[in-house]
């Protein structure tokens, strides 16, 4: 197993002096710090397709050397690994330094001119791990791993994942923050990305006043993300914050589109590259809700709530360009480009809203009708993934008689609740729909499959995650391999695996894990 190393983080920024492993305020962008060893590693599940883009032939995903690696166990030679150092505003507050605190940057590879950051997670404690163990358990790894390969297959922006390792030992956590921690399996989980800086990054740069350290972060993520701006310049930077912001829209468009809640969209896990980052107490809508949040944490005020999800994606962009601005020191153009996130993002809701319905022509009542489908959604428990999958089957030639609601009613958790007054809101919805419909040009059948192929069939709900955990937890990883081939094809009908077709069961309703996480999780 050879990779072909190109480190250029540690390489062209300022590295911290010290050398030692304990917690302290670093003015620097990293620090270098190795992985804890493991007492009795054992490889879980690899992803032989992010292998492929990597270098890695699949025998040597079952070697000693691999496992020892990519378990914390080994360094691979002449590599030095490093934690970052990055700040972050936590549920709208200033909290200064945080960094890597569970995270290790193992090194950069290249592969057919790729370039990749290769990083574990739940290695070990290094100097940002505060009052932390900076390690993970086997229950949130399994769902980081599996929702990052998902969430790639769904064509949403994302980081990747590697690999999943049980290291032998055990992790001390408290899942509901409810007093009674208990010990847990212990896991790392190797992540991939091109980068792994986020918004947090350059603002402790700007919190410390340091802009010769943040002109210097600023032109290195330049140079080597975005080579097509001149960096050096206040038009360069400019032009950096207007890409990341339309990076970071076309990113939260997608999460709406497929019903994907983060639940801890702070600043410090908000990618530089427009990518999904951290996977915590993330969520799948089961019912559509624009009010749920799958966190705990934020289950009072709902700051990062489903429907608040591109409202928070600006205020987080506000924070980057307040910690971009002493290389711009000009007010009128950094206002201008967040200004267009918000018309951008009217206009490309719609689209994909209008997609997501298979409507193609343009009609200035769209926006209505799509308001009134959202209104609708909540008058019961309607299951999003479902409602909108089934959608795709309406005919538009066809007349609507008392059954129009047949095609969708595998949605509703509760068709008891669909009392007269119910029903007929929806009646009305389903005319003026189909009504539409007959402006578009395209068949039925064409019309299905676009719509087939922006709706996904399947998605990874939290239950699904929790039957892989439980049978992990056992040491049987069969749950796993069966949902990461799934979900390898989430729009394709795979109908011999359609009881994952389903609602979340009712046992999953209130169940830890299954609805509300902690950031733990």
């Amino acid at each position: 197993m050879k990779f072909n190393i190109k480190n250029t983080f540690t390489e062209e920024l300022p590295a911290d002096p010290l050398q030692e492993n304990f917690r302290r305020q670093v003015n620097a962008c990293f620090s270098y710090v190795s992985p804890k060893k493991t007492s009795k590693p054992v490889l879980v599940h690899t992803s032989k397709e992010m292998a492929k883009e990597l270098g890695i032939e699949e025998k040597d995903l079952l070697s000693e050397t691999f496992l020892n690696i990519f378990s914390g166990n080994a360094i691979y030679p002449d590599t030095q690994p490093y934690a970052m150092c990055y700040g972050g505003h936590q549920f709208g507050n200033w909290a200064g330094q945080l960094g890597d605190g569970r995270a290790i940057n193992l090194f950069e590879t290249t592969h057919n001119n790729n370039h990749w950051a290769l990083q574990l997670k739940g290695a070990g404690e290094t100097p940002y791990s505060r009052t932390a163990d900076g390690l993970a358990v086997l229950r949130s790894s399994i769902r980081e791993y599996l929702c990052s390969e998902a969430m790639f297959h769904l064509g949403v922006p994302t980081t990747r994942a590697l690999s999943i390792c049980e290291t032998g030992d055990k992790v001390l956590r408290d899942i509901l923050y409810s007093g009674h921690p208990e010990y847990e399996k212990g896991a790392v989980v190797c992540r991939v990305a091109p980068s792994f800086l986020r918004f947090g990054n350059f603002e402790i740069l700007m919190a410390r006043e340091d802009k010769k350290t943040l002109q210097t972060l600023t032109d290195y993520t330049i140079k080597h993300f975005f080579p097509h701006i001149q960096a050096g310049s206040k038009e360069g930077y400019l032009q950096f914050l207007k890409e990341v912001t339309d990076r970071t829209l076309e990113m939260l468009i997608h999460w709406q589109r497929v019903g994907f809640v983060h639940g801890v969209m702070n600043t410090d896990n908000m990618s530089i590259l427009g990518l999904t980052i951290d996977y915590g107490p993330y969520g799948w809508l089961e019912g559509y809700d624009e009010g749920w949040t799958p966190n705990t944490t934020d289950r009072q005020h709902k700051r990062y709530r489903y429907g608040n999800q591109i409202n928070i994606g600006l205020w987080n962009l506000y924070r980057l360009a307040n910690a971009l601005y002493p290389l711009i020191e000009e007010t009128a153009p950094v206002e201008a480009i967040l200004k267009g996130y918000r018309d951008a993002y009217q206009q490309q809701y719609l689209s994909m809203m209008k997609a997501k319905i298979g409507l193609f022509e343009k009609d200035a009542r769209d926006i209505a009708l799509i308001n009134t489908l959202e209104e609708n959604l909540q008058l019961t428990e309607t299951d999003m993934t479902i409602f909108f999958r089934n959608l795709a089957a309406v005919k538009k030639d066809k007349a609507l008689s008392d059954d129009f609601l047949s095609v969708v009613m595998d949605a509703f958790y509760a068709p008891q609740e669909l009392d007269e007054n119910i029903r007929e809101t929806w009646k009305q919805w389903f005319l003026s729909y189909v009504e539409r419909l007959k402006q578009e040009r395209i068949s039925d059948t064409e019309r299905q499959q676009k719509m087939n192929a922006v709706n996904p069939k399947y998605v990874l709900r939290n239950y699904m995650a929790q039957l892989a955990i439980e049978a992990a937890d056992k040491g049987d990883y069969s749950v796993i391999e069966e949902l990461y081939q799934l979900l390898k094809a989430p729009y394709n009908e795979q109908e011999e695996k359609e009881n994952w077709f389903a609602k979340r069961p009712e046992w999953a309703r209130n169940k830890a894990g299954c609805s509300m996480l902690s950031c733990s999780s």
